[in-house]
């Protein structure tokens, strides 16, 4: 019996290597000469670091960053010394949960820390650095990450802009003189799971922001204020990128990861998988289970489980989800790929009591998982 454990974190409960650890140890109390090969999975978000070192033997390097209120705060990034790529997530130095809910700011919120982490992965000489995006606090387009790699943003007195989104509404003058020359030197890759533009209706600021606490009056002046910035974008460079699939990404910050980085854009659980030999795992399988804190509609635009189960699929290997929840329309998963669907829940209970339970609860669901497999496999 081979079955492939691939699971995504379970956000504000268990790491994907908590996950993966827990649902092998109810599959060994059934099946304990099983061949259980867990790969780590993320989809550009929270996990990527850990997903993708454990896959390649990396190491952790901490690096005291401006958080997004511009405070210090210690981020942690991969570093994979043999190809001489970091791994980057955007959250450990931007993120929404870094930043209290009442003292959340999406008009001032800034960028400039996960810069900082760009700047530790160039003096480390990084070649190659992939950047996970999401989970963001910020609504700023990028531009504090630019300032923190050197480029000068002037409003029309020629004095430096303040912090944040808001303030590129500001904006007269770009100055790219001082833009941190090995730039040009290094591969970027960014893991992303959205294709938004960068404004309008579906833009960063219209459908990120409210998440980030902007009020709708906030949301408008955001979404002006990106705009303004990606027009004098476009003088300055002599291209226009706004509307690309994904620069609406993590409160904008994919608009300066393609204009200034030229970074490619890959789907993060694709990323993930080819990094940790998942589909090489899957060859042969008896059986993959995967999952994530909530399994719905939302599963099927880019997210783990579904990615697991296309590259399940491709070689007819059947899949099992487990998730902390079963949100609205989790059924038509059934149709691209996942097989079965689990909620950790026994019963009616608190969301704090399955958070602290998680571990326990996957373990036997995975129990269950196997004693019903055995039964129908006679």
């Amino acid at each position: 019996m081979k079955i492939v454990i691939a699971p995504d974190s379970f956000k504000e409960s268990l790491s994907a290597a908590e996950v993966a650890a827990a649902i092998a140890a109810g599959l060994r109390e059934v099946w304990p000469q099983a061949e259980l090969l867990c790969r780590l999975m993320a989809d550009g978000g929270e996990g990527t670091v850990v997903a993708l070192v454990a896959a390649t033997g990396g190491e952790y390097r901490e690096t005291v960053v401006r958080d997004p209120l511009g405070e210090p705060v210690a981020a942690t990034w991969g570093w994979i010394a043999e190809s001489r790529s970091a791994v980057i997530e955007m959250a450990a130095a931007s993120g929404l949960h870094l930043v209290a809910a009442e003292r959340r700011d999406a008009l001032r919120a800034c960028t400039w820390g996960t810069g900082e982490l760009i700047r530790a992965a160039l003096d480390a000489g990084a070649e190659r650095i992939v950047l996970g995006f999401g989970g963001s606090a910020t609504n700023d387009a990028g531009s504090g990450m630019l300032r923190a790699l050197g480029a000068r943003l002037e409003d029309a007195e020629g004095r430096p802009l303040a912090c944040g989104g808001a303030a590129l509404a500001q904006l007269a003058r770009i100055d790219l003189s001082g833009l941190d020359p090995r730039l040009a030197q290094v591969d970027f890759e960014v893991a992303c799971d959205v294709d938004n533009p960068l404004c309008g209706p579906h833009g960063a600021a219209q459908v990120f922001g409210p998440q980030k606490g902007a009020t709708p009056e906030q949301v408008r002046q955001l979404d002006a204020a990106l705009g303004h910035f990606a027009d004098v974008c476009a003088q300055t460079l002599g291209r226009d990128g706004r509307d690309l699939p994904g620069c609406g990404a993590a409160g904008g910050i994919g608009f300066a990861a393609r204009t200034f980085l030229a970074a490619t854009f890959r789907p993060g659980i694709e990323l993930v998988a080819e990094v940790s030999g998942l589909e090489q795992a899957v060859i042969g399988a008896d059986l993959v289970i995967t999952g994530e804190g909530r399994l719905d509609l939302q599963t099927l635009h880019g997210k783990t489980p579904m990615g697991v189960a296309s590259i399940a699929k491709r070689h007819g290997v059947p899949v099992v989800a487990l998730a902390g929840m079963l949100g609205e329309g989790y059924q038509q998963l059934y149709g691209h790929g996942i097989d079965a669907a689990f909620s950790l829940a026994p019963g009616p209970i608190s969301l704090a009591d399955a958070l602290a339970d998680a571990p326990r609860l996957l373990r036997q669901r995975a129990v269950d998982i196997a004693r019903l497999w055995q039964l129908a496999k006679g």
